[in-house]
């Protein structure tokens, strides 16, 4: 019985006979960075963890931590696993590439951050600006009620320091890509949920990606509007128990 996702996976195939050429429309290019231009800037302080820890040993520790102690992470892990994840690693000729991998370097999805308990970091929600390395506040308060229901009711939610939401901007990537972009959006979302993975490890703290929610209830609490822009997975850091 075939079923929407069988479809997209035959019809987003490429065979060697049937490839066309692709003019694109440079003028049509969407831009690279999501900006809050009227959000409040936070800087994020410089970072460097306090001991180093080798890749092998990270895969070796890497596990799902779904029970936290109540406690905050500093407001530099916080820089450190934001710019690990998904920050500019470098700059050539004039391009900035990250930390993790995108297809045609278009870099689709944009970090969210809801912190429950950081230090020195009001209770709310943020946008990353990855160009500036900055926090944008969206809004203040407690938010650990409506992303745990949002999440299935998963309780990690409410009880870690820190939840990552993270959105694909679609035509970022349809606009090189077309309908097969979503391949592509979904490896690079992956890429990114294994980098904050690791290094959350190199810093002690446990984490566990997301994948069951409710789409459009996440996409509320962002105020995001789950057509040019939609939520595709979450994750939860914090101390482990």
């Amino acid at each position: 019985m075939s079923g929407v996702g069988d479809e997209f996976q035959r019809d987003t195939k490429y065979f060697a006979d049937k490839m066309g050429g692709h003019r694109l429309n440079w003028d049509a290019k969407p831009a690279l960075y999501k900006e809050y231009a009227d959000a409040e800037k936070i800087e994020l302080p410089s970072f460097e963890p306090s001991r180093l820890m080798g890749l092998d040993a990270a895969l070796k520790q890497r596990k799902s931590i779904r029970d936290f102690q109540a406690g905050p992470i500093s407001k530099g892990q916080l820089a450190y696993l934001l710019w690990a994840s998904t920050g500019v690693q470098r700059v050539e000729q004039g391009y900035e590439f990250r930390t993790a991998p995108s297809a045609g370097a278009l870099y689709p999805i944009e970090t969210y951050v809801i912190a429950n308990d950081v230090r020195k970091l009001e209770a709310g929600l943020y946008h990353y600006s990855i160009k500036a390395h900055q926090l944008e506040e969206l809004r203040q308060g407690d938010l650990r009620r409506p992303i745990t229901a949002a999440a299935l009711g998963q309780g990690m939610c409410a009880t870690a320091a820190v939840v990552f939401v993270w959105s694909a901007v679609f035509e970022r990537c349809k606009w090189k890509y077309g309908q097969r972009a979503y391949r592509y959006i979904y490896l690079d979302a992956g890429h990114i949920a294994e980098n904050l993975a690791l290094a959350a490890v190199s810093l002690n703290l446990g984490s566990c990606e997301i994948g069951a929610l409710y789409d459009d209830q996440v996409n509320a609490v962002l105020g995001i509007d789950g057509e040019e822009e939609s939520v595709v997975c979450m994750a939860v850091v914090g101390v482990p128990a």
